[in-house]
């Protein structure tokens, strides 16, 4: 969420932003409209407060007609009064409506573009694997390892579902494993957190509203299955006034995802690349609302995620992502797609994203500085890595010709120093 005093200051570069990021549901003029209607009415409100005031400070001291006539002034006030509070009461819901549609203006090194498609590219690392063999993609290799099982998954659970088998499971929990303990290392605070959310917390990181459709809802009980351990990380001081000498705080979680794919019928659905239950290590950083700050933040978190990839020896490239394929309140976005040979392309693994105190401003997390004046936090987030969906370049990118599986050195020691997955 925007101060609506930024609004109110720079209506046409919100209306920009909302351009830019495909956010046509945003109304900026009938929300200002609202604004000024609302700031009017308690204005109203404060000059028949002091009215009242002074008029029943002089009642005591009339008598007769003027006293009758100073009771039915305080009368005429009060009923004023109510309308004002009428029109404020009657207002607010659709003002704050408006305010949660309200895009974060993206940064001006963010490119112009309408999706993914147009995302720009800024470097590359690792060499693209070289096969002397006809490659096979990892569905293929897992079949025949039979250590993945997508038709059971489908049989028990519907499209877009799967077995990890074996060796497999193990990789996964290896690398996921690998990628924790990593963090760990730089001083991010490992934590395991719920992954059921009141939509209080899935508004304030702003998946709500815009991502309804994507989340698995239980009505009955007024919970949802978050997609990101980013919501319950950055949603952890909610509602909480820190110290500034405690930030920024680093952490680093564990969970399961959960996403309903909506919208995607017939896109990537082939093999682990879009599915509806994954895990991932996340990493959330809260720290001063100062953007120099943030920024520095924003390329260190990028950092952690590619020194996993490369420590994993995947080819990777960095793209800075488009404005029209940034979330509502995303200032900046990096992705890193990872090299997957049965694509022939790279495919998104990572994402990078800073918020300044967009998502901090919904959730009222505040911290005190040592003037005693307080302010909103920044936040930002990025994937350490996410499975299966990382599963499918390890086992491709590491593939021989008998059909085993290459471990990388790094998960050797999560997989009791074995070298290969192999079928003997």
């Amino acid at each position: 969420m925007l101060d609506i005093r930024f609004i109110r200051d720079n209506p046409d570069a919100i209306k920009l932003a909302a351009r830019r990021k495909n956010f046509p549901d945003v109304d900026i003029d009938r929300l200002l409209a609202l604004d000024s209607n609302i700031r009017t009415a308690k204005q109203q409100l404060q000059d028949i407060a002091t009215q009242k005031n002074a008029a029943g400070k002089n009642i005591s001291q009339l008598t007769g007609p003027e006293k009758a006539q100073a009771i039915e002034q305080l009368s005429q006030l009060k009923d004023r009064e109510k309308q004002f509070k009428d029109q404020i009461e009657n207002l607010t819901p659709e003002f704050d409506v408006l305010m949660l549609q309200v895009p974060q203006v993206p940064s001006d090194e963010v490119p112009d573009g309408k999706d993914d498609t147009e995302n720009v590219e800024l470097r590359r690392w690792g060499d693209l694997p070289q096969f002397e063999f006809e490659p096979k993609d990892h569905v293929a290799l897992g079949e025949a390892l039979d250590i993945i099982d997508i038709p059971r998954g489908v049989k028990l659970a519907g499209s877009r579902s799967y077995f990890l088998k074996g060796d497999a499971a193990l990789l996964e929990l290896a690398v996921l494993r690998f990628a924790l303990d990593h963090m760990v290392a730089k001083g991010f605070v490992p934590m395991i957190p719920p992954i059921l959310m009141r939509d209080e917390a899935m508004v304030g990181t702003a998946y709500f509203p815009g991502g309804e459709e994507q989340t698995y809802r239980f009505d009955r009980d007024q919970v949802n299955l978050a997609g990101t351990a980013e919501v319950p990380l950055t949603a952890y001081h909610s509602q909480e006034i820190l110290s500034e000498a405690d930030l920024p705080l680093k952490y680093v979680a564990w969970s399961p995802c959960y996403r309903r794919e909506a919208g995607t019928y017939g896109k990537d659905t082939h093999g682990l690349y879009r599915i509806h239950q994954f895990q991932k290590i996340e990493q959330v950083i809260v720290c001063r609302n100062d953007e120099q700050e943030s920024i520095a933040h924003h390329q260190d978190i990028l950092a952690n995620a590619e020194s996993v990839v490369r420590a994993l020896g995947l080819p990777y490239r960095v793209v800075n992502v488009c404005a029209g394929d940034l979330g509502r309140g995303q200032v900046q976005k990096f992705d890193i797609e990872c090299w997957m040979p049965s694509r022939k392309a790279y495919g998104e693994t990572h994402s990078a994203s800073r918020f300044y105190d967009f998502q901090a401003r919904r959730l009222n997390i505040r911290y005190r500085d040592e003037h005693k004046k307080t302010h909103f936090c920044h936040t930002l987030n990025n994937t350490v890595i996410a499975s299966p969906r990382i599963l499918i370049p390890l086992l491709e990118c590491n593939q021989n010709a008998d059909g085993s599986i290459t471990i990388p050195e790094v998960l050797r020691p999560y997989m009791n120093n074995r070298k290969r997955i192999s079928q003997t």
